[in-house]
């Protein structure tokens, strides 16, 4: 049976979560709340909407049948039944309610943690709409990256991170016997996409310390990387001739100097050299593996890398695995850039003492993976 949390940590989650989802909207207008139709993100005023009807659904709702705190949830929130190009034309309520809705929430899911006897399914229900708001928090901050709004300012604890380099080199790892997946006798929050485990063969493979650079990446453009076929499979050759890519998304030429800036919100930066590309997509990734003669990992050799122990000749250590790359302690400022303490990314030789047990370096934290 998976370990509860304490109660009192839980509502300090729930709280957290819960101001940075509202201080993230917090300096937009109306307008920039209803950004404009695009795929790769929804209407900012439907999003925080639906973070609190799905904390409410799955929680105080499924409790006891209570009714939603708003009107017509169901019809406006739900993000099964509703897709999500109709999304811009739902009759919201006015952004006060929704910000309303959202304190209620909160406030009703905490009242609840502290009442309750805390049954296992019901802190799973609590603990995932934590989790869920936090993926939403994310697609929050790159909506405001993509619409090119300014950047979030967060009563969050903030370090930028010294520059801590590159950081070149390969790992090898020599093979062996691997559990993957999540152990079902494992006493934490396991989501249902990782059960159960399930041993596998790992043949010997090798894998970079760690991501892949700007200026790494700016190599292979400045070499014709995008318009070198190639380079590139038919899908990707396809979707690069669709969008017309010559470049990441929001790299530019500085035009006085010729050299590569790239777009921090609204605002153009000189690249960081040491600092992990971003914002650049599967086709884009493949690509410049081709270019640099490498390929991506698998998701068994990127769990291998980030989890398994090595015994004395290299092999992975059989039914050894741990919680976080670095080993037991939970995540901290000294082991990984997360919790947007940094609303950015960090040189990819920053926090060492994060490793893997095969040496690799930022498997959480800092990239999309």
């Amino acid at each position: 049976m998976a370990r509860q949390p304490d109660p009192e940590v839980l509502k300090e989650w729930i709280a957290d979560a819960r101001s940075t989802t509202l201080q993230l909207i917090a300096d937009l207008s109306d307008e920039q709340l209803r950004v404009a139709p695009i795929p790769i993100v929804n209407p900012l005023d439907w999003e925080v909407g639906h973070v609190a009807y799905f904390q409410e659904l799955f929680t105080l709702r499924h409790l006891d049948n209570r009714p939603s705190l708003i009107a017509d949830a169901d019809s406006l929130f739900d993000s099964i039944e509703i897709e999500h190009e109709v999304r811009w034309d739902l009759p919201l309520p006015p952004r006060d309610v929704i910000v309303r809705y959202l304190e209620q929430v909160r406030d009703a899911l905490i009242a609840t943690v502290a009442s309750s006897a805390e049954t296992r399914a019901l802190w799973y229900r609590q603990f995932l709409s934590v989790i869920h708001e936090d993926m939403h928090t994310e697609a929050l901050t790159y909506t405001r990256q993509t619409m090119g709004f300014t950047e979030p300012r967060l009563s969050l604890p903030q370090s930028k991170g010294a520059e801590a380099g590159s950081l070149d080199g390969d790992v090898r790892i020599a093979g062996g016997h691997y559990r993957l997946g999540a152990e079902a006798e494992d006493d934490h929050f396991v989501l249902d996409n990782e059960q159960w485990a399930h041993e596998v063969q790992v043949q010997p493979f090798a894998i970079a310390r760690a991501p892949v650079t700007q200026s790494q990446f700016a190599a292979f453009v400045d070499d014709g990387g995008y318009g070198t076929r190639r380079f590139w499979d038919e899908p990707g050759w396809q979707w690069r001739d669709s969008v017309g890519a010559e470049r990441p998304l929001y790299w530019r030429r500085e035009p006085a100097k010729s050299t590569w800036q790239r777009r921090n919100f609204d605002a153009w930066v000189p690249l960081e050299p040491h600092r992990p590309v971003i914002h650049v997509c599967w086709h884009e990734a493949r690509a410049y593996c081709r270019w640099a003669d490498r390929r991506l990992p698998t998701e068994l050799q990127w769990e291998v890398a980030a989890a398994a122990e090595p015994d004395a000749e290299g092999r992975i250590l059989r039914g050894a695995k741990r919680r976080y790359p670095w080993g037991g302690p939970p995540p901290g400022s000294e082991l990984v850039n997360m919790d947007l303490m940094s609303m950015g990314c960090v040189d990819v030789a920053a926090h060492p003492a994060g490793d893997s047990a095969f040496g690799c370096r930022q498997m959480l934290g800092n990239v999309w993976e």
